[in-house]
């Protein structure tokens, strides 16, 4: 068979080979929704995970990722403006986890999202090439995450997308 034919022989069955595969990613990603919240079984979970790790009511507050050059921005805050108690409770969770993170400990995220979460070895591994800085806003607080490494930052933004994709209506991107 020439080289003509065997392309075009690929390129119908991967129209048919991508057409099936949509198929069944809308049927699986349809028997995931929880009924009626339109939640994933993974978000749910995750969200259960949550309240045992972080003290603030996921439902009142939302995380936003932002990839940067360096590494990324995470802020937490709270949905209302003036919610003293979730901006109170958010405060001290992120202060505790920019410590944490300092050290290298990630049991926190590892907790919620588990220890196979994409970019948490590498995170874990390369921590002392990592700077977390913390800062309170006016409606929750912020980490910054900066590093040379470009392993790292990608680590990092690998990192954010799954956050953002397991706490799904909570959380946002900072693009």
């Amino acid at each position: 068979m020439n080289s003509g034919k065997r392309r075009a022989l690929v390129a119908g069955a991967g129209v048919t080979i991508a057409g099936a595969v949509t198929v069944v990613a809308l049927v699986a990603g349809g028997s995931e929704k929880e009924p009626g919240d339109g939640r994933t079984e993974r978000q749910e979970l995750v969200a259960e995970r949550g309240r045992t790790v972080m003290p603030f009511d996921l439902e009142q507050t939302t995380h936003r990722f932002t990839p940067t050059a360096t590494g990324g921005t995470q802020d937490v805050v709270a949905d209302q403006r003036g919610d003293t108690e979730q901006i109170d409770l958010i405060r001290a969770h992120l202060r505790k986890e920019a410590a944490a993170f300092g050290r290298g400990d990630f049991a926190d995220p590892a907790r919620i999202h588990g220890a196979d979460m994409p970019g948490l070895a590498e995170l874990r591994d390369g921590y002392d090439r990592i700077e977390v800085e913390y800062k309170d806003t006016a409606d929750g607080a912020t980490l910054t995450y900066i590093t040379q490494d470009s392993a790292l930052v990608d680590a990092l933004h690998d990192w954010f997308e799954a956050q953002l994709g397991d706490h799904g209506a909570h959380a946002e991107s900072g693009h």
